[in-house]
């Protein structure tokens, strides 16, 4: 995209008008809500305004929603590469491009008509801000001066009359001056003329007195001044000892009202510092409502919003993400709990098929992976825990024990789980069937939204995927996996009748992971031992002499981060619920039936 525009280098020059910016649109991922995630809509980017729609082919039917640019505020995500989030007031997009530079390309480009739209621009500032920020900086200033006048009008008194001894001070120091210069001369012209005097009376006269009173011989001929003492006023009528009586006076008024002046400054000085710290203060609590009250608003108006589900950078702290989980599956049950009261069962014809179909090696792709997923399980997932101290007893109830083992890797849970449990009146074979056949998977499995066969590899051997349920704050987690059934031939004529359904994650190009859902990883697996008690005399063998030993293992990587509290806390409270739910499910389906082995 690029555009052309001008700007002239005065303020007082009329700007052109720029060009249009064109056009853009695409493939972006919008956050609808907590339920549906993350959705494909195609953005469009025209005329200052951003439109989006459920797809491209749907634009002749009208935008589903819209934004105005000119005062949005666009947010890159801090750890999202792909995200970037718009807002304008309340409202908010999360969006999310499908690579980084597809999202600087966007953001790029919403800047650009952003700026085109004349807000926040520099001609727009230079055009309209100038005036107004003189404007309110003279009002300010001649608001601050009147009232510093007003409050501070003792201390201009005192400036004042600091003014009227200064002129005073001036015009007494030059009175002073002239008369320090007249003494100065008349004395000067005094000697001179004496001197002349006497030198004339001691050639011509006896010393005698002089009429004029200079000057006189007295009887032991020695001269005497004969001048008559200065009159009061001094010379040219100055007042010399009243002028530094008056000088004395205006000095001393000079200093007292300079300590006056510092003692108000001082006084004035400690009375701003306090009304500046209560102002400070003020500011600080006003600063802080303001943060606390945008906090709240953001976590009121878009909770649910994508920062507030699980990851580490998660806005939700732990305790309140285990609140919100548990919530969800209290509210799950109730309304299952409701569902199974009202629904009415319908039969299925679903017939087991003889032990010797699942007895049978595949030939498929992945029947080696299957092969060797079934040994293991049978030589590691049927040994006791009992002594085992890397296992930890997490429930216990009758018949039945879950235990965990910790671990984690890259801060992600990956507890493995083991449960053992005993159901009476079943078979393995029955067991087994239930839990594998996707016929009736929803009848007993509640955390499934929905599921489908991506592709059926043999008569004991499918691909699924399925979605489950979220569980909010929780991301919607999505599994694909092969699900495979068998019959474990005896080695010994001891040993129990054993069938094993092991579920393990693949890859295939039907299914790809999505943005819609995290991808979770899967090794599970259900062993099932039939255990038979003789009847006694001659009765028939009746469910009533059958026990079912079942081993149910479970390895799953949640593939994403939740708090480990939250993780470990729901597979304790779920795995029991499931295990009781299912084995119910079976004996529901087996009662009255014949005995499947």
């Amino acid at each position: 995209m690029s555009e052309k525009s001008s700007s002239s280098g005065s303020d007082e020059d009329v700007e052109p008008e720029s060009a249009q910016p064109l056009e853009f649109g695409g493939v972006l991922s919008k956050w609808t809500n907590y339920i549906h995630g993350w959705q494909d809509r195609w953005v469009v980017l025209k005329n200052n305004t951003l439109s989006y729609y459920k797809s491209e082919d749907e634009r002749e039917y009208g935008c589903r929603g819209s934004l105005c640019l000119s005062k949005a505020v666009i947010t890159p995500h801090e750890f999202d590469e792909c995200r970037f989030d718009i807002s304008v007031n309340d409202s908010v997009w999360y969006l999310r491009a499908e690579d980084p530079e597809h999202r600087l390309q966007w953001i790029e480009s919403i800047e650009l008509h952003k700026a085109e739209s004349g807000y926040g621009s520099e001609s727009s500032l230079r055009r309209h801000g100038s005036m107004l920020s003189l404007t309110s900086a003279a009002s300010a200033l001649s608001a601050t001066s009147t009232s510093s006048f007003k409050k501070g009008h003792r201390l201009c008194e005192k400036l004042a009359e600091m003014e009227t001894f200064r002129d005073i001070l001036c015009r007494q120091v030059d009175t002073l001056q002239k008369y320090f210069d007249s003494c100065a001369d008349a004395v000067s012209k005094d000697e001179f003329h004496r001197d002349r005097v006497v030198e004339e009376d001691e050639e011509d006269f006896p010393a005698t007195s002089r009429p004029d009173g200079e000057c006189c011989h007295n009887n032991n001929g020695s001269k005497e001044k004969l001048f008559s003492p200065a009159s009061p006023k001094g010379i040219n009528g100055i007042d010399f000892k009243g002028e530094a009586i008056t000088f004395k006076a205006t000095t001393a008024g000079i200093l007292s009202t300079l300590s006056h002046c510092i003692e108000l400054m001082v006084k004035r000085e400690d009375s701003w510092q306090k009304r500046l710290d209560k102002e400070l203060e003020k500011r600080r609590r006003v600063e802080d409502a303001y943060k606390s009250a945008v906090h709240e608003l953001k976590k009121k108006s878009h909770y649910g919003g994508p920062d507030y589900e699980e990851g580490p950078n998660s806005l939700i702290n732990e305790d309140e993400f285990f609140d919100a989980v548990e919530a969800a599956l209290d509210r799950q049950d109730k309304i299952e709990e409701q569902c199974q009261s009202e629904k009415v069962r319908i039969p299925r014809l679903t017939p087991v098929p003889p032990g010797d179909v699942y007895s049978s090696v595949s030939t498929h792709r992945f029947a080696t992976k299957v092969e060797e997923m079934v040994q293991n399980h049978m030589t590691y997932s049927l040994q006791d825990v009992g002594g085992d101290a890397n296992w930890q007893l997490v429930i216990e109830e009758g018949e039945m024990k879950v235990y965990r083992r910790e671990v984690e890797e890259n801060g992600i849970v990956l507890d493995p789980l083991k449960a053992t449990h005993a159901v009476k009146g079943v078979t393995g074979h029955e067991v087994c069937h239930y839990f594998w056949d996707t016929a009736v998977r929803l009848d007993w499995e509640t955390t499934i939204e929905n599921f489908n066969v991506v592709e059926t590899l043999s008569d004991n051997a499918v691909i699924v995927y399925q979605t489950h349920k979220r569980v909010w704050p929780a991301s919607q987690r999505d599994v694909l996996y092969l699900s495979a059934i068998r019959k474990i031939l005896a080695t010994n004529e001891n040993d129990p009748d054993t069938w094993l359904v092991c579920n393990f994650s693949v890859d295939h190009k039907n299914a790809a992971p999505s943005n819609r859902c995290v991808r979770a990883k899967i090794n599970v697996a259900m062993i099932c031992q039939t255990l038979v008690s003789p009847p006694e005399g001659d009765k028939e063998l009746s469910r009533d002499n059958i026990l079912c030993r079942i081993t149910y293992v479970a390895n799953v990587n949640p593939g994403g981060w939740a708090p480990a509290s939250v993780l470990r806390a729901v597979a304790k409270r779920e795995y029991p619920k499931f295990l009781k739910r299912f084995t119910s499910y079976v004996q529901e389906k087996t009662s009255g039936k014949p005995i499947l082995f």
